[in-house]
């Protein structure tokens, strides 16, 4: 097995996680400023830098023990399926299990996602959830009384624990969701804008940062 270590500001962090996982990576570890992923074979680890000899890892045991149940907003409890922790009272148990795709809901952008969520979601609602990884924030829009949500994404691994099409906002005819949702890259959403605007009344827009460097979340 072989690591290598690859610089890396938060704000890359996220397409890094999928390019790695895409290249076959065994496993990642987060540190500040940077990404540690590991390989079967030398020339795979390459890739993306300098290769090291690594010992072997138990990946499934580290995995579990690094996944923390979380508090989001005012009512959910992101939890993994095998995690024995109580749903804290007054909560709502939202059991994510992401394999590749992008969406623990760890990262504070997906936070404050969920958080503008429980404000603007009506029951009833329609809800377009666009870049949706693993559909944490489809599954939340369903828990929140969504009548109608869909999810769209260019990987087509992505999840599917609502209505799914490969693609994006891009294929939706004008008005034709009350609300969405696009925990993205600010280049993305730059490009996608236009079409987020034309698709819904209402847009939660996450996954880039405000002027002082945090993490934000808008609402248009």
């Amino acid at each position: 097995m072989f690591t290598v270590r690859i610089e890396a500001e938060p704000d890359q962090q996220d397409q890094l996680t999928a390019e790695l996982w895409e290249a076959g990576t065994l496993g990642i570890a987060e540190g500040p400023g940077y990404l540690e992923a590991y390989f079967e074979t030398e020339d795979s680890a390459r890739r993306f830098g300098t290769p090291v000899a690594a010992p072997e890892v138990d990946w499934d045991s580290q995995f579990r023990a690094s996944w923390k149940p979380i508090e989001a907003g005012e009512k959910f409890f992101i939890v993994a399926p095998w995690s024995p922790e109580p749903t804290p009272p007054g909560r709502w148990r939202l059991e994510i299990n992401h394999g590749a795709q992008c969406g623990t809901g760890q990262h504070p952008c997906t936070q404050k996602c969920l958080a503008e969520m429980e404000r603007l979601i009506k029951p009833g609602d329609s809800v377009l959830d666009v870049g949706s990884g693993t559909g944490i924030l489809s599954i939340a829009a369903k828990m929140l009384g969504a009548g109608r949500v869909v999810a769209c994404d260019i990987d087509e691994n992505a999840l599917h624990p609502v209505p799914f099409f490969q693609g994006s906002a891009e294929a939706v005819r004008s008005n034709a969701f009350d609300l969405v949702v696009a925990n993205i890259s600010e280049e993305v959403t730059g490009i996608l804008y236009p079409d987020l605007e034309r698709v819904a009344k209402v847009r939660i827009l996450s996954g880039f940062t405000n002027d002082a460097g945090e993490w934000t979340c808008i609402v248009r």
